[in-house]
């Protein structure tokens, strides 16, 4: 089931060896624009795509996340980031944004690493994760109850309560196998690849790394560091926000996204 309003359509490509990538697209003029989700599915980016209605924005489901096929050679956070390549490249899409939420910012990473016909102008990695800093882990949030994992990702953990009496049985299984394929991806369980920020000087596209200041999963020295480990990156924290800004912060990130989407955009849009 679509996560975006109706003015969205749900389109799937298929690939290679069984491989297919369904994906939300709205808008068909405009800057391209693939948003990445982390652990929590879809739906806790479809805000992003909804607040940029101006540009041609795409929102897969990562295959094996919310119940979608998954073959069992595609197992990485290197197939996802090839898999979207060649998403764009079917698509016939140039001048991409790519923008990542938590591992989709590790994600993003990757695709500009691997990027070798340049069809990525820019990035923005909204508390990205994916490499490793000394002193700042990012848990293991499958060891972590629903609660537990609220205080760590938002500013204000009480306006997302939910009284577990009201979780419905499947609702449960489909956060725990969402968990479950978020560490198919990465065996080490969120603790990130070792040669990531040596490898990210390479980027040499425009970055922006926007950071909710409250986060307790990846915290705030986490994402300077981050910006830092790439050559043409600007850091922007955001105040009363977690791991999530776009829930809790959506149109202070999203005037960021608008900002930085117009100064690195290589042809001016029509008139």
């Amino acid at each position: 089931m679509s996560t975006l309003p109706p003015s969205s359509i749900t389109r799937r490509e298929s690939f290679a060896d069984g491989l297919t990538i369904r994906f939300d697209e709205r808008g068909n003029s405009g800057r391209p624009i693939l948003i990445l989700h982390g652990g929590g599915g879809p739906q806790t980016v479809a805000g992003i795509a909804v607040g940029l209605d101006k540009a041609h924005t795409l929102v897969p489901t990562h295959p094996g996340f919310e119940g979608e096929p998954r073959p069992e050679w595609f197992d990485s956070i290197d197939d996802l980031a090839f898999a979207y390549l060649d998403l764009l490249e079917r698509l016939n899409l140039r001048e991409v944004l790519v923008i990542g939420s938590s591992v989709g910012g590790w994600i993003a990473s990757a695709m500009a690493l691997r990027d070798t016909t340049q069809l990525i102008s820019g990035l923005v990695l909204v508390n990205g994760v994916g490499i490793q800093v000394e002193g700042h882990p990012v848990p293991d949030v499958s060891t972590l109850a629903p609660q537990e994992l609220a205080a760590l990702s938002f500013h204000n953990p009480a306006a997302f309560r939910v009284d577990p009496s009201t979780i419905l049985p499947e609702q449960i299984a489909a956060r725990k196998a969402n968990t479950e394929m978020l560490y198919v991806y990465d065996s080490e369980r969120l603790g990130g690849d070792p040669k990531l920020q040596r490898r990210l000087r390479h980027v040499k596209i425009p970055v922006l790394v926007a950071w909710g200041e409250s986060d307790r999963v990846a915290d705030l020295e986490y994402g300077r560091v981050y910006a830092q480990s790439f050559p043409n990156a600007r850091f922007e924290s955001i105040p009363e926000a977690g791991h999530l800004p776009q829930i809790e912060q959506p149109e202070r990130l999203l005037t960021l996204v608008r900002t930085f989407s117009i100064s690195t955009r290589a042809t001016p849009p029509m008139a």
